[in-house]
């Protein structure tokens, strides 16, 4: 049964348009439940999730959001969205994101959100048959976060292996028009041990403006009251660079079966560093799809694009899903452009 990504019913102050949130769940047939855990560092961290109330449960979905976004927004539409087709899905708020506690859109330490995600995303599937498939879906700064979720091979906190990563805009480097003009750039580092918490680092436009296309749901971008429009903080803003560089020194070492979709003109994400994804990945399972003309958020997009982009992205996770109940199955890379054609 196809059904349409919900951002349709939503309007420009509320991802639920009209309805309640649980006149909305009800709607689309899925069960909601949420709870805080604390982290390591004593913060409450926003957790929820939710499970399909008319479909067998096939696989499981660990969602990770970006950067001063959250999980109870966009993120919860296409997270319904997927779980209405037969995954149990969830996420949580990043510490200083959504409803979690910490400094406001504060991440100094990528390594402790990394750990705080493994460490519930083992929990929540702890709570299911040991064999039944699971995923990561991250968008933005969680590409960077899952794609090092991935590459975790020893540490305190084991990770389970999953069996397929879909990166949507994910944040394997940041575009050369987006980054702070020099020389602030080359001073970061002075800046984030001097005044790590102060928001002193300019962007070429603020996120949301530059992300979502449409106008209606810029605003509804703009109107959720836990997202944050200050400029990012100084260690931050380092930490986020430094990430890149990690992630595109271990491009190599990802083997983990991996969709990614992005948006060609992204100017928040560089399109070209998960291009660089592709091309190095040891994975046998691999597929890339750049949407001409697409910007960063792709649920940002008008309707007939967001419908392109999400039905790709639930035709890949159900396929896998399948096949993993089915046996092991090696499957070629594949790059195509935003029409599904194939371009190898």
């Amino acid at each position: 049964m196809e059904h349409k990504h919900p951002i349709t019913e939503a309007n420009e102050t509320s991802p639920f348009g009209s309805l309640t949130p649980e006149q909305f769940y009800a709607r689309h047939s899925v069960s909601h439940a949420s709870e805080y855990i604390t982290s390591k560092q004593g913060l409450k961290l926003f957790t929820q999730w939710w499970t399909p109330n008319q479909t067998p449960i096939k696989g499981i979905l660990c969602v990770v959001h970006g950067y001063t976004g959250e999980s109870s927004w966009f993120v919860q539409l296409t997270s319904v969205h997927i779980a209405k087709h037969g995954f149990a899905v969830c996420a949580m708020d990043h510490m200083g994101h959504g409803f979690s506690e910490g400094l406001a859109a504060h991440l100094p330490d990528m390594n402790l959100v990394v750990d705080e995600c493994i460490l519930f995303f083992n929990k929540f599937r702890a709570g299911y048959a040991l064999n039944l498939p699971a995923f990561l879906y991250a968008e933005s700064l969680g590409g960077a976060i899952a794609l090092l979720i991935t590459l975790r091979r020893d540490g305190v906190v084991p990770v389970k292996p999953f069996d397929g990563v879909v990166l949507n805009g994910a944040m394997c480097g940041i575009s050369d028009k987006f980054k702070p003009p020099w020389p602030l750039e080359h001073f970061l580092s002075i800046a984030a041990a001097l005044v790590p918490t102060w928001c002193i680092v300019p962007t070429r436009g603020s996120i949301p403006l530059v992300s979502f296309k449409v106008e209606w749901k810029r605003k509804l971008a703009l109107a959720s009251p836990r997202r944050t429009l200050q400029r990012p903080r100084a260690a931050t803003a380092q930490e986020l660079l430094r990430v890149c560089r990690e992630v595109q020194g271990s491009f190599n070492e990802v083997d983990v079966p991996f969709l990614i979709v992005h948006g060609g003109d992204d100017i928040v994400c560089d399109p070209a560093c998960t291009a660089q994804l592709y091309e190095r990945a040891a994975s046998n399972d691999k597929t890339l799809r750049i949407y001409p003309g697409m910007w960063h958020q792709l649920i940002g997009e008008p309707d007939e694009n967001v419908e392109l982009v999400f039905s790709e992205v639930v035709k890949w996770l159900v396929t896998r899903a399948d096949e993993a109940a089915a046996g092991p199955v090696v499957k070629d890379g594949d790059v195509a452009d935003a029409d599904g054609t194939e371009i190898k």
